[in-house]
């Protein structure tokens, strides 16, 4: 079978990312021909379809007003990239395409390009684009639905995207260009690594018969690290430091509750957190910075537990994944995918979002648990990892989407 797979970026960049390297390795050991389609930068992989891909886009750089206007419009339609796809697949000739994060650098432009072919495609939803223009339904601070059924102008008049007038413009432009083209019609399945995006996508007007929800996997024949048993004295959250991630709501508190937190990551909220941490003195709570590879794999496999205290409507972070493979305990807020990751308090505790008190009582149960108790949450996790998160549960449920479509 020849999957030609769509990702905006080919260098690890998050779990979008994670995901689509991790899942090309597992189709090309089952034998499949992965295509690769993405956006040129110095720090992509090699691949063997690099001269199609589309130009490098960082809307993040100083630009000539006559530059910002051609990024604007490329958001809404990039013509390089329908012309650059179409141009693949017609030397490929794909069976399936496989889309991941594709908007603003790629945009939905390539989608005529897969209704002009007819080709059966896939779309893993890692965020919420496709029914919110700002990807994960929260403008300034808040969880948002107003955009329900593709009224956008809402975007506009809250300027949810960077609370910007202008990139919120775009933004809303794009979303209804799309609407009534109905560009996104031309994806046959769309997968949801939670249970709660399929739940949030048909409540937003999606059909429920064109999505399925898939965990996501990791590789379970990777090395594991030994793990000491007197080393667990640490709760650990690693991840992107971000307002929506709740960080700041996790170190006051860890505070309260006097326990010892080590926090791995980088974002834009990496200042203000030091700063906050040094003006108030606090001593329990440890940046140690952005950690990979098997540095990042000690870390969690002698943490306590590992703490996902999002604001926002997680999806199915690859941290809990990361986390139940090494057998930790979870400790996580109320919101998104989170909670179909703990399981009736057998493998951790679910708190109130933003809730600091019941956040406390969640570290001061796990504190009390004698060592049997805590023993089995750790066996808890390494089983529903096994059952639920492995890349051999995931090919029979992936080949089973392709071929349902290929009939």
């Amino acid at each position: 079978m020849k999957i030609l797979m769509v990702n905006k970026f080919f260098y690890i960049k998050g779990g979008s990312e994670t995901y689509y390297f991790s899942l090309k390795k597992l189709l090309e050991q089952h034998g499949h021909e992965v295509i690769d389609f993405s956006m040129k930068d110095k720090r992509n992989f090699p691949s063997d379809y690099s001269e199609y891909f589309v130009n490098n886009v960082d809307y993040n750089d100083k630009n000539t007003i006559l530059k910002k206007i051609q990024l604007a419009k490329n958001i809404i339609y990039s013509t390089e990239a329908k012309t650059k796809f179409e141009n693949l697949v017609k030397a490929t000739r794909p069976d399936i395409i496989h889309l991941n994060i594709f908007q603003h650098q790629i945009s939905p432009s390539i989608l005529d390009v897969i209704k002009k072919y007819r080709i059966p495609t896939v779309y893993t939803a890692h965020d919420l684009k496709m029914v919110c223009l700002n990807y994960k339904m929260m403008s300034h601070g808040k969880i948002c639905e107003k955009c329900m059924h593709g009224h956008y102008f809402q975007c506009l008049k809250n300027r949810c995207v960077k609370d910007s007038f202008v990139k919120s413009s775009i933004n809303v432009i794009e979303g209804y260009v799309h609407k009534f083209r109905k560009s996104y019609d031309s994806i046959s399945t769309i997968i949801t690594p939670s249970l709660f995006y399929k739940k949030k996508l048909e409540q937003f007007g999606i059909e429920k018969e064109r999505i399925v929800h898939i965990p996501n996997f990791l590789e379970s024949d990777t090395e594991c690290i030994q793990i000491p048993e007197n080393l667990k004295k640490y709760y650990l959250y690693f991840g992107r430091l971000s307002e929506e991630k709740g960080v700041l709501t996790l170190i006051k508190a860890a505070v309260k509750s006097k326990i010892e937190m080590y926090i791995v990551g980088t974002g834009p909220l990496k200042e203000r957190l030091e700063k906050y941490i040094d003006k108030n003195k606090i001593k329990n709570v440890k940046m140690l910075g952005f950690k990979s590879g098997i540095e990042l794999k000690t870390l969690v496999g002698n943490s306590k537990a590992v703490i996902l205290p999002s604001e926002w409507y997680e999806n199915g972070p690859y941290s809990a994944i990361e986390a139940l493979q090494l057998g930790r305990p979870l400790i996580g807020s109320d919101l998104g995918g989170i909670p179909e990751l703990i399981f009736e308090n057998k493998n951790g505790y679910i708190f109130k979002n933003k809730d600091i008190s019941d956040l406390k009582k969640c570290f001061d149960k796990m504190e009390n648990l004698n060592a049997s108790e805590y023993q089995k949450m750790e066996r808890y996790s390494k089983d529903i990892f096994d059952k639920y998160y492995t890349s051999k549960v995931y090919y029979k449920k992936i080949f089973k989407v392709y071929s349902d479509l290929l009939i």
